[in-house]
């Protein structure tokens, strides 16, 4: 008895002084780390740069001030949120030889980047809804995706992610770490932190897999159902160029839902997965770097009204060049009509 309280002690004591983690992150010789934060640096900047530039496109761009470009600009500072959560102390990993992130920080950290990822799950079915409502109900889009209904659709994506947030970052952080405090991983992220705990995590793990499906379900079921209307409205269209046409308006949103979800399922909704590292890390790669920076690219590329919209502005900048007063007297015309 004596000798399990003394434990007991023991172990409280490394649990309540444990005050920061170690990610081992990516281990490779120093070269390769070298190589890594110079490849990390250049996909950060070209998600900064993607994301801030369709900001400020939806912003100016007179004819992209509709329900689509609302989420769209909601979905880029979504992107921007959680990579510029990941990343810059990434970068730091790279080249410090103290990869340390206090316990706090790493709590802060992983709030917000589950803040950001699951109010971005619940962001793609409300513009799948919104893709639905156009397509199918043309006649009552305008009542249905009025500005204050967007608001409350996106109001209410933040919600649902808060409380995701909330409830992972408190069972995650609930769990005793005695003394270990090594991370595997580049950022805190609940497998890693569930490996290295000195309690049972069954169940934690099981809440934060039921959580998780849950979401994930709920999402795609409303992504699912919205393309299935939206599939049997198409296939009615008697013309074969508007059928590719109403098709060619969804290929955008299909394409990041798939590379979402899949990564995001392939990660947290199967049990299995925290049971790999190394797996586990160029997954994250994909969904906290990869995807944020081809996000703004595939909605730019394929999409013309945004392409438009890049070629105004680029026109509007050679005029500033050549006639910075004729340029300010074209900006006040452009704001005085928007207003």
């Amino acid at each position: 008895m004596r000798y399990i309280s003394v434990r007991k002690l023991e172990l409280n004591r490394n649990y309540l002084e444990l005050t920061e983690f170690i990610l081992l992150g990516f281990r490779t010789s120093p070269e390769v780390q070298t190589l890594l934060f110079f490849l990390f640096l250049l996909i950060y900047m070209v998600i900064v740069l993607g994301n801030i530039s369709m900001l400020i496109v939806i912003k100016i761009g007179s004819r992209l001030h509709t329900p689509m470009y609302f989420f769209l600009q909601n979905l880029s500072y979504l992107d921007l949120c959680y990579s510029t959560v990941i990343a810059p102390k990434t970068l730091t990993t790279f080249l410090s030889k103290e990869k340390k992130i206090s316990y706090t920080g790493c709590a802060t950290q992983f709030f917000f980047f589950a803040l950001s990822v699951g109010t971005e799950g619940f962001l793609l079915a409300v513009m799948a809804y919104d893709l639905f409502s156009a397509i199918c109900s043309p006649f009552l889009y305008t009542v249905r995706m009025s500005q204050q209904a967007c608001i409350h659709l996106v109001a209410g994506s933040f919600i649902c992610g808060c409380i995701n947030s909330m409830v992972q970052t408190g069972f995650t952080f609930s769990l005793q770490f005695c003394g270990e405090n090594r991370l595997d991983h580049f950022f805190c992220d609940v497998p890693a932190l569930i490996k290295i705990s000195c309690v049972v995590t069954f169940v934690s793990e099981i809440v934060l897999f039921i959580l998780s499906t849950l979401i994930i379900v709920s999402t795609t079921t409303a992504i699912l159902v919205s393309y299935g209307y939206i599939l049997s409205t198409v296939l009615k269209i008697p013309s074969t160029h508007g059928r590719s046409k109403t098709f060619s308006t969804c290929g955008s949103h299909i394409a990041v839902v798939s590379l979402f979800y899949g990564t995001v399922f392939f990660m947290y909704a199967q049990p299995g997965a925290i049971s790999s590292p190394e797996k586990s890390k160029i997954v994250a790669v994909f969904y906290t770097l990869v995807i944020p920076m081809l996000n703004p690219l595939i909605y730019s590329l394929r999409n013309r009204d945004v392409k438009d919209a890049v070629k105004r502005i680029l026109c509007l900048w050679k005029l500033y060049r050549v006639d910075k007063v004729y340029f300010l007297r074209i900006l006040v015309r452009v704001f005085h009509v928007q207003l």
